[in-house]
C-alpha cells in the first residue's frame, strides 16, 4: 500500500475504530452456546447484545446503529490494510498501552478510593457555597487577554462600571483583545471552585474580575437563586469527587513508587 500522510485527527479516528475491533468484530460463524445473544450481523460479522449494552449511547437502538457504523468503517479499513500502516500501528499501540496503564491504576485504586462518612461530612462543611449555601447563578461573562499589569486596570474599570457592556467598550477603547459578551445560567457546582466565595457575596448587577489563562474573566451577576443541598442529597456528588481526587493522588504515588524501584536509562539525545 503506498505511504499516506495521515492527519492526526484521521489517525485518532482510525485508532478508535480499529481499537474497537475486539468489541465490534466477532467471528463470522453463528454464536457459540453461552457466548451471548446476537443483535445484528454486518457482512457476516456478529454484533452481540452485550456489546450494545456497553456501547456509546444509553439508547440501545442508537448504540447498535453506532456500532454498525463503526463496524462498517473497520471492515473497510482492514480491507485497505490500514492496520498494517506504520503510523496507524503506532497510534494503536500507544492507545493500547495507555489503556493498559489506566486499567492497572483503576484496579490498584479500586479498593482505596471509597470515602468515609467523616470525609463526606468534612467536605460538605468546608464547601458551603457548593451545598448548604448553594445557588443557581445567571451570569454575563467576558473573557479578555491582558497582562498582569493590565489586569489591575481592568479591575479598576470594572469596579466603577454600571454593566458589562460598559466594560467591553472600555476594553475595546484600550485595544485589549476580548471575546463576545456571553450569558449562561449555571449551578454552583458547574462554576470554577475558586470563583464561588466571591460570587456568593455578590449582589445582582455587581461585576467581578477573575484571573484566568488568557488574562481575565469579567463576570456580572444578573440573578442568583438559592438552591441548597442537604448533606444526604450532596453525599453522592461528594463521594464521586473524593474518589476522583484519591485516584489522582494514588496514581501519582504509584508512579513515583514504580520509578523508585525501576531501572530507567536515558539514551541518545535524552541521555542525562
Amino acid at each position: 500500500m503506498p505511504h499516506r500522510k495521515w492527519s492526526l485527527v484521521l489517525l485518532l479516528a482510525l485508532a478508535a475504530a480499529l481499537a474497537g475491533c475486539g468489541q465490534g468484530q466477532a467471528t463470522r460463524s453463528d454464536a457459540a452456546p453461552g457466548a451471548g445473544k446476537v443483535a445484528a450481523k454486518v457482512n457476516g460479522t456478529l454484533i452481540r447484545v452485550q456489546q450494545v449494552a456497553g456501547g456509546p449511547s444509553s439508547n440501545p437502538a442508537l448504540a447498535l446503529e453506532k456500532i454498525i457504523d463503526r463496524e462498517l468503517l473497520v471492515q473497510k479499513a482492514l480491507q485497505a490494510k490500514l492496520d498494517r500502516d506504520p503510523q496507524v500501528v503506532q497510534v494503536l499501540e500507544n492507545s493500547r498501552r495507555q489503556l493498559l496503564a489506566q486499567a492497572y491504576l483503576e484496579r490498584a485504586a479500586a479498593a482505596a478510593v471509597k470515602s468515609t462518612p467523616d470525609e463526606v461530612s468534612a467536605f460538605y462543611a468546608e464547601n458551603p457555597a457548593l451545598f448548604a449555601q448553594r445557588r443557581i447563578y445567571r451570569l454575563r461573562e467576558l473573557v479578555v487577554s491582558a497582562s498582569a499589569d493590565q489586569l489591575e486596570l481592568v479591575r479598576s474599570e470594572a469596579a466603577g462600571a454600571k454593566d458589562l457592556d460598559e466594560v467591553a467598550g472600555w476594553l475595546k477603547w484600550r485595544n485589549l483583545k476580548t471575546g463576545p459578551v456571553t450569558g449562561a445560567t449555571q449551578p454552583a457546582e458547574q462554576l470554577p471552585l475558586g470563583q464561588l466565595p466571591q460570587l456568593a457575596r455578590m449582589r445582582e448587577g455587581e461585576i467581578a474580575v477573575f484571573a484566568s489563562a488568557p488574562g481575565a474573566t469579567v463576570i456580572q451577576l444578573v440573578h442568583a437563586q438559592d438552591a441548597p443541598l442537604t448533606k444526604e442529597q450532596a453525599a453522592p456528588l461528594i463521594e464521586q469527587f473524593i474518589a476522583g481526587r484519591k485516584r489522582l493522588e494514588l496514581a501519582a504515588a504509584e508512579v513515583r513508587r514504580l520509578r523508585e524501584v525501576a531501572s530507567i536509562e536515558y539514551v541518545g539525545d535524552f541521555k542525562r
